[in-house]
């Protein structure tokens, strides 16, 4: 049996209950806790899982407490090592039973994309808030089945967006909304690397449900949405690929793309996996520009304007998009750039244009 075969089987994809009965789902529901800290499990427990997980050290409103993976190995190690009880651990078959933990509020899905909406669907119905790691779902498809689930289920859906609360990226938002920039009139986004192993399943369209785009694409996808303030109403795409070996049929290389917008400003992006260094968002208006370089990556993002350097502490971006959700879901705090389950959709309807784009070499209207 392939490696990916063996991944989903353990990962309980083929075996779903998605129509489990939850009786009285708000009244399960926890309350504000008395000491406001929230209770999170990871689901997934690979490297950008333990990236989370190290981060979560330092939040002051939000704890690690539970775990879900299909390695036992793998459970016993986060346990001696965060001190995880094992009532709070599961795995993918027996998570389900997740309902019956009062002591977890939320699950944060690091898993591979096409896990993202089965596993959305089953905590949802068990209950729980789910945090989906970006992507949020292979498609605006599944990513309308997941809004809508945990809209049922009287759950939050939040999207792994770190920048929506990076302190530099939000200044340059402020400085945008404010009008310091003038019109904005045009958007630059490169995103990109070259990637490695050509095993890992991120060049699994089975698991990924692409290549770059999906990756590292959907990060000036987003970045073009929250630095114009505005929803495109186009877009046109082409791909290249230069090793069609490592890059199989469905497994997007490189793909360069633009977007229209109501205001009559444009954008113009790059997602690769075959050129390093890219990471860099530009804004330009009639008054000024902004510029990001690194833009995205986790080390400290270094921005200035037509004005000079934007100065701000670096904190581990998911040390602060954790406190920022416990925030959401605990307050009800409403941050500046959304992360919730619309906001996610947003872009998987951009990204589905993108790939029309592609495949009919024209242009795809939104909206």
């Amino acid at each position: 049996m392939s490696n990916r075969r063996i991944f989903l089987k353990k990962a309980g994809i083929s075996t779903l209950a998605l129509s489990l009965p939850y009786a009285n789902t708000l009244s399960a529901m926890h309350t504000l806790h008395e000491d406001k800290v929230l209770r999170v499990a990871i689901m997934g427990l690979g490297s950008y899982g333990t990236r989370v997980a190290e981060a979560m050290k330092d939040c002051k409103r939000a704890k690690l407490v539970g775990v879900v993976s299909g390695t036992p190995s793998k459970i016993s190690d986060w346990q001696s090592k965060y001190g995880i009880p094992a009532k709070n651990c599961y795995n993918y078959e027996t998570f389900d039973q997740i309902k019956d933990n009062p002591d977890i509020d939320v699950v944060y899905m690091t898993t591979p994309n096409s896990l993202h909406k089965p596993h959305c669907l089953r905590l949802a119905a068990a209950g729980k808030h789910v945090i989906s790691e970006k992507p949020m779902a292979l498609n605006a498809a599944e990513g309308r089945e997941m809004v809508a689930a945990c809209k049922k289920a009287g759950v939050h859906l939040l999207v792994g967006y770190r920048m929506h609360f990076e302190a530099k990226t939000l200044e340059v938002v402020r400085q945008q909304r404010a009008g310091e920039f003038g019109e904005t009139l045009f958007f630059q986004g490169l995103s990109g690397f070259r990637i490695g192993d050509p095993t890992q399943w991120r060049l699994d369209r089975e698991l990924a449900g692409g290549g770059s785009m999906m990756d590292i694409g959907i990060y000036s996808v987003n970045g073009t949405r929250y630095m114009l303030g505005e929803e495109p109403v186009w877009v046109t795409a082409q791909e290249s690929k230069t090793d069609p070996v490592k890059f199989k049929e469905g497994v997007d290389e490189t793909i360069t793309f633009q977007m229209g917008f109501p205001s009559g400003a444009m954008a113009s992006c790059l997602s690769t996996y075959a050129l390093n260094h890219l990471d860099k968002f530009f804004l330009n208006g009639t008054k000024g520009f902004a510029e990001m370089q690194p833009s995205t990556g986790y080390g400290p993002i270094k921005a200035w304007t037509n004005k000079g350097p934007i100065e701000r502490e670096h904190i581990t971006h998911q040390t602060t998009q954790m406190d920022e959700m416990a925030a959401i879901i605990l307050d009800g705090k409403k941050p500046l750039i959304p992360v919730d389950g619309e906001e996610g959709l947003k872009d998987l309807v951009i990204i589905d244009a993108i790939y029309e784009a592609v495949r009919n070499g024209g242009k795809v209207k939104l909206g």
